[in-house]
């Protein structure tokens, strides 16, 4: 049974949304940052990452980060940008991306469930991450960015969002990235009491992206219970702010790999090497796989298509994942990159860049092969979280992202 509870969102005024909401704090680089928001005074990263406010000598980790953080939220509040729903509601939250349209319900996850495996996971996260996100979510006593999470769709919960995606939506507008984003308040409270059930009828709910804001959530939750000689398991720290997507609207792209030497060897040594375990077929146009086990190759202004033979496919959730092939028989094994997560040999790209992407660093020297990948399938990340085991890292790109600042769940 999970547990989500709708709450009283902060939320933008209708005539500034577009200019609140903002990209994922992880997502962007610092200076990226700064560019999109220093002619914005209403953008939302003088909140997710108050870096940006501060001079460029002050470390993203310094305490000074994090106060600036609550100071620009409570600013916001202060002057009316974030205004308070009176009530408890959910929100249903859509975005349009092309012919891609996803639609979930905005709420908060319970982090009880979370511990219980519930809420599956298929990331390892970083304790250092989850330690610069509790700290975030802690000074700013607000989650103020949502987790990305997705249930196996059921009939009932579509049911109650078509009733009230019928009616005007509270926020609709389209961000630069082409990407059209409409939120519906659910103010009856029918309504809002029967997503509460159904979810009561779902036994597992899986983490697609945000682990780190949702161990982070949990981290806090253990911290303020253990000072809360009152604690009742209610208070507003026992869960976290989520929107929650039907597993078949779920959109992935491959998240493709570039690295910067072979080590060691000439590109005929790696070439044959690599024909020991994948057949392999010179192309004339850039490879982006449209299968399981075929993966692209672009080294020396050329495009490969590679199959893996059947003798290096596992037959074990993790092990068959196509990342792991490509880590195991070419990064590790021919390329020497036995730690993805920090060798600084290789460089991730997520799918949204495309392959046009892996050819300009490949051409601009820095880099030396590049690899696309087939996307990873929401079957795979139900598998293995299911299995209670652990995807590689880099293994999944959702598109599209979250925006943050829409809705901001605070815990006073």
């Amino acid at each position: 049974m999970a547990i989500v509870k709708p709450f009283k969102a902060y939320r933008p005024k209708k005539d500034i949304v577009r200019f609140v909401a903002a990209p994922p704090y992880d997502v962007l680089e610092r200076e990226d940052a700064y560019e999109i928001a220093k002619d914005n005074p209403y953008s939302y990263l003088h909140i997710s990452k108050p870096e940006i406010d501060l001079p460029k000598d002050v470390d993203i980790y310094d305490e000074k980060v994090y106060l600036k953080g609550k100071e620009n939220l409570m600013k916001f509040i202060n002057d009316g940008i974030l205004q308070q729903d009176t009530e408890p509601y959910f929100y249903i939250y859509r975005q349009i991306w092309g012919s891609h349209i996803q639609t979930g319900i905005v709420g908060c996850a319970s982090c009880e469930d979370y511990e219980k495996d519930i809420i599956k996971k298929h990331e390892q996260t970083r304790e250092d991450k989850e330690i610069d996100r509790t700290r975030h979510i802690e000074t700013l006593n607000a989650h103020d960015e949502p987790v990305f999470l997705t249930y196996i769709k059921r009939d009932e919960i579509n049911k109650l969002v078509d009733s009230v995606v019928k009616n005007e939506p509270e926020y609709d507008f389209t961000t630069d990235d082409g990407i059209r984003h409409i939120l519906w308040v659910v103010r009856d409270f029918g309504i809002v009491k029967k997503i509460e059930d159904e979810f009561k009828n779902i036994d597992t709910i899986y983490v697609a992206d945000g682990h780190h804001r949702s161990a982070a959530a949990v981290r806090l939750k253990n911290i303020l219970k253990s000072k809360n000689k009152n604690h009742t398991g209610n208070e507003e720290y026992n869960f976290f702010l989520s929107v929650i997507f039907p597993h078949n609207e779920m959109k992935i792209l491959p998240y493709n790999r570039v690295v910067k030497d072979l080590y060691g060897k000439t590109k005929d040594e790696f070439l044959e090497e690599i024909k020991k375990i994948f057949e392999i077929e010179e192309r004339d146009n850039p490879v982006e796989p449209d299968k399981k086990h075929t993966f692209g190759m672009y080294i020396d202004k050329r495009w490969y298509l590679l199959k893996a033979k059947e003798s290096i496919i596992p037959y074990d959730a993790v092990g068959s994942l196509d990342v792991s092939i490509l880590q195991e028989n070419v990064l590790s094994k021919l390329l020497g990159i036995e730690n993805p997560r920090k060798d600084k040999r290789i460089y991730f790209v997520g799918g949204i860049k495309g392959v046009k992407e892996l050819m300009r660093l490949v051409d601009s020297g820095e880099y030396k092969v590049s690899f696309s990948l087939y996307p990873t399938t929401i079957e795979d990340i139900m598998r293995v979280s299911g299995e209670g085991k652990f995807m590689p890292p880099k293994s999944t790109w959702f598109e599209p992202k979250l925006r943050s600042g829409l809705f901001v769940h605070t815990l006073f």
